[in-house]
C-alpha cells in the first residue's frame, strides 16, 4: 500500500512539471509559428497531423502496456518531448518544426496529460488506487494539471521581457529550452515511481491462468461458454459507447482548443502576455472546478456531475464568440472551461472502472484514440475558417457536438451511479 501511495505521488509530481511546460506551449506555439509567417490553416494543419499521429500511437501503447508495463512508455514520452522542445527552440526549418510538433503534440494543450501515452499513465494510476477512491484521486490529478498549466501560461508571457535582445521569433527560444528541462525532470519522476514494470504482464497472465478455456480438462461446451462471457460482452459494449461519446466530444474540442491563442490574437489583437494571463486564470479556475467535480461526483454520482456541469459549459461555448470585448470573452472562456474541462477527472475515473486491470490499458486506449483522432480534424477546419474571417462558427459547431456528446453520456451511463450506490 505504501508503494502504491508513492507511485501516485511521483506520477502527480510528473504531471505537475509536465503541465507547466504544456502551459507555455499552449500560448506560445501558435504565436511562434505566426511570428515565423505561418498562416492559420498551416498551423491548424500541423496540429491536426499531431492529433492523427497521437491517435495512432494510442492504438498500440495502451494494450501493449498491459503486457510489458507502464513505465517504459512514459519515459519514452518525456524524452521525446525534451528533444522536440529543443528542436522548436533551436530550429527554424519548417520540416523539423512540423516533425517535432506532430510526434509529440507540443502546443495542442493536454492539461498535463502524457499525450498519446495518457492511457498508460491513467492505467498505472488506476492500478494504484482503490475503485471507490478513483473519482477523487483522478479529479485531484486533473486539478494538479490545470494549476500547472496556469503557471506555464503566466510564464509564457516572459518573451516580452527579453524581446529587445531576442527580437521576433527568437524571443520564444528560452521558453522552449525551459520546456526541455522540465521534460527531463518529469522523466526523473517517472523513473523514481515504484512499479510500472511488469504489473501489466502479471495481470494478463493471472487473467489467463484463471480463464476456464486455459485450464486442463475443460470441455468444449465450457470453452464455448467462456468465449461468450456476458461480462466481457458488457465491457465491450461500454467501451464502444464511451468511445462514441468521446469521438463527438473530441470533434468539438479540436475546433476550439488548439487555436484559441490565435483566435484571441486575431479577434482582439491580444498579446502573448494578455493571452497567457487569460489562460492562466482559466486553468486556475478549472483546477478548482476539477476538485469540486470530484466532491460533487461523490455526492450525486460521477455521471450526473459530468452531465450537469458540461451542459452549462455548452451554453457558454456558444455565447463566447459573440462577446464584444477581450475582457468579457476571457471571463466567459474561463467559466466555460471550468464547467466542461473540470469534469475530466470524473470522466477518466469512469473509463478506468469499466474493465478489469488486465484490460484497463486497452479500454483507456480505445477511448483516448477516438478522442484524439476526432480532435485532429478540428484545427485544420477551424484554421481555414479563421483565415476566411469566420470567427464564430468554430465555437457554435463545437457547442453542438458537445451537447450531443453530453446527452449520450448521460443516457448510456446513467445506471453506473445507481450501481455504485448499491
Amino acid at each position: 500500500m505504501e508503494s502504491q501511495r508513492r507511485t501516485v505521488v511521483y506520477l502527480q509530481a510528473a504531471r505537475a512539471l509536465r503541465s507547466v511546460g504544456q502551459g507555455v506551449a499552449i500560448v506560445d506555439m501558435a504565436l511562434l509559428l505566426k511570428a515565423l509567417g505561418w498562416r492559420a490553416a498551416a498551423i491548424g494543419g500541423v496540429l491536426s497531423a499531431a492529433g492523427v499521429v497521437g491517435a495512432a500511437l494510442i492504438l498500440f501503447c495502451g494494450p501493449l502496456s498491459d503486457r510489458v508495463g507502464r513505465k517504459p512508455f512514459l519515459l519514452a514520452y518525456e524524452l521525446m518531448t525534451c528533444a522536440a522542445a529543443l528542436v522548436v527552440a533551436l530550429s527554424r526549418n519548417a520540416a523539423l518544426l512540423s516533425a517535432a510538433i506532430v510526434l509529440t503534440g507540443l502546443g495542442r494543450g493536454q492539461n498535463g496529460a502524457a499525450g498519446p501515452f495518457t492511457p498508460v499513465e491513467q492505467a498505472w494510476m488506476a492500478g494504484s488506487v482503490p475503485p471507490n477512491q478513483r473519482s477523487r484521486v483522478f479529479s485531484a490529478n486533473t486539478a494538479i494539471g490545470f494549476f500547472g498549466v496556469a503557471t506555464g501560461c503566466l510564464l509564457a508571457g516572459l518573451d516580452r521581457v527579453w524581446r529587445g535582445a531576442l527580437p521576433g521569433a527568437l524571443a520564444f527560444r528560452p521558453l522552449f529550452c525551459g520546456i526541455a528541462c522540465l521534460s527531463l525532470a518529469c522523466a526523473c519522476m517517472v523513473w523514481l515511481a515504484p512499479g510500472g514494470g511488469m504489473q501489466g504482464r502479471q495481470a494478463v497472465a493471472e487473467g489467463r491462468e484463471a480463464s476456464p478455456s486455459r485450464r486442463q480438462g475443460r470441455s468444449d461446451s465450457e470453452r464455448t461458454r467462456f468465449r461468450r462471457d456476458p461480462g466481457r460482452k458488457a465491457e465491450n459494449r461500454d467501451i464502444a459507447r464511451l468511445a462514441f461519446v468521446n469521438l463527438l466530444n473530441g470533434l468539438g474540442v479540436g475546433f476550439v482548443g488548439p487555436m484559441i491563442s490565435y483566435w484571441f490574437a486575431t479577434k482582439f489583437g491580444a498579446t502573448s502576455g494578455e493571452i497567457g494571463g487569460t489562460l492562466a486564470a482559466t486553468f486556475v479556475v478549472t483546477g478548482f472546478a476539477a476538485l469540486f467535480s470530484g466532491y460533487l461526483a461523490d455526492r450525486v454520482g460521477m455521471v450526473r456531475a459530468v452531465v450537469w456541469l458540461r451542459l452549462a459549459g455548452v451554453l457558454l461555448m456558444c455565447a463566447l464568440p459573440f462577446m464584444p470585448s477581450f475582457a468579457l470573452a476571457s471571463v466567459i472562456y474561463a467559466v466555460r472551461s471550468a464547467l466542461s474541462r473540470g469534469t475530466q477527472g470524473a470522466r477518466s475515473a469512469l473509463g478506468a472502472s469499466l474493465t478489469s486491470e488486465a484490460r484497463r490499458g486497452f479500454s483507456l486506449s480505445m477511448n483516448s484514440f477516438f478522442t484524439r483522432a476526432a480532435s485532429a480534424v478540428g484545427p485544420t477546419i477551424s484554421g481555414w475558417l479563421l483565415d476566411e474571417g469566420s470567427l464564430a462558427l468554430p465555437f457554435v459547431v463545437a457547442g453542438g457536438l458537445q451537447l450531443v456528446s453530453t446527452a449520450l453520456y448521460g443516457l448510456f451511463f446513467r445506471g453506473y451511479d445507481v450501481a455504485r450506490r448499491t
